[in-house]
C-alpha cells in the first residue's frame, strides 16, 4: 500500500486534465447594452490557439477570434442602430449564449460624493421615482467599491434592468441623466456606475500618468491618509475603471463634489 497509493494518486492527477473553458468578463453578459453604430469589443478567456466563433443575431454574421498564448481573446463586432433585444452566441470548447442584448447608448457615471448618492442617502427625488422607474430600455451596471494595486481584468457586477430594486443602490445623478437621454433619443441606455464618495481624484487616475508627470507625482505624494477612503494613486482606477476600458461607450459623466 505504501507504494501503490502514491502511484494511484499520481495517475489520477495526470489522467484528468482540466481544460479551460470559454469565459467572459462580467460586463459582457446577458442583459447588457452595446454601443450603437460601432465596432463593439467582445473579449474573454479560453484555451490558447482555440477558435472562438461569435454569431450576432442582428445580422446573423459569424466572426472568428483566436485565443492567444496568454489565454486571452478579443473581437470587434459591428453593431446596428439602436434596438433589441438580440442574442450573441459564442462557441469554443463550450457554448455561451447571451440573451436580451440591447443596442443603444452607453455611458460611464463616475466620480465622488454627488455621483455616488442614491436612495440610501435619503434622496427624495429617487424615492419618488421608485413606483414608476421600471424601464427595460435602461440597464444598470453597478461596480462595487473596490481597490487594487495593479490593473484588474474583471469586476464583480452584473447588468440589471432599471427597477425599484436595482435603482436603490445606483447613482441618482447617473439615473436621471440616463432617463433624460432615453426620453430624448428614444434608444436603450446602458449606465455603468463606478463612484466612491470622498475619494481624491488621484485614486481615479492611472498610475502610469503620475510616472510621466512631475506635478501630478508631487500631488499624489501629498495625499493625506484617510480612514474611510483610498489615498494612493490608481487604486480605484485599477479595480473599477480599467476592467471596463475595452467596453465601447458614447461618453462619460463625472461629478467631483
Amino acid at each position: 500500500m505504501r507504494v501503490l497509493l502514491p502511484v494511484a494518486i499520481f495517475t489520477l492527477f495526470f489522467s484528468s486534465p482540466t481544460e479551460a473553458q470559454l469565459r467572459l468578463p462580467a460586463i459582457i453578459s446577458s442583459g447588457m447594452v452595446l454601443q450603437q453604430n460601432d465596432s463593439a469589443s467582445l473579449w474573454g478567456w479560453g484555451n490558447p490557439a482555440e477558435r472562438i466563433l461569435v454569431t450576432t443575431s442582428w445580422n446573423n454574421r459569424t466572426d472568428t477570434a483566436v485565443v492567444n498564448n496568454r489565454a486571452n481573446w478579443r473581437i470587434k463586432v459591428k453593431t446596428p442602430v439602436a434596438g433589441g433585444p438580440y442574442s450573441i452566441t459564442l462557441k469554443g470548447s463550450n457554448t455561451v449564449v447571451l440573451n436580451d442584448v440591447m443596442i443603444g447608448e452607453v455611458w460611464i457615471c463616475s466620480g465622488q460624493s454627488n455621483m455616488e448618492w442614491n436612495y440610501w442617502n435619503g434622496l427624495k427625488d429617487i424615492k419618488d421615482e421608485l413606483p414608476t422607474c421600471y424601464n427595460t430600455n435602461i440597464r444598470l451596471f453597478h461596480i462595487p467599491k473596490t481597490t487594487a494595486n495593479h490593473p484588474q481584468d474583471d469586476v464583480q457586477a452584473e447588468w440589471k434592468v432599471c427597477d425599484s430594486n436595482s435603482l436603490k443602490s445606483f447613482s441618482a445623478v447617473g439615473y436621471f441623466f440616463g432617463k433624460k437621454i432615453n426620453s430624448d433619443l428614444k434608444t436603450p441606455i446602458g449606465l455603468i456606475n463606478a463612484s466612491w464618495s470622498g475619494t481624491p481624484a488621484e485614486v481615479w487616475t492611472p498610475e502610469k500618468i503620475f510616472d510621466d508627470d512631475e506635478e501630478l507625482r508631487l500631488s499624489a505624494a501629498r495625499l493625506q491618509s484617510f480612514r474611510w477612503w483610498p489615498n494612493h494613486d490608481g487604486l480605484c482606477y485599477n479595480a473599477m475603471i480599467d476592467p471596463v476600458t475595452k467596453f465601447n461607450i458614447a461618453g462619460a459623466i463625472w461629478k467631483a463634489t
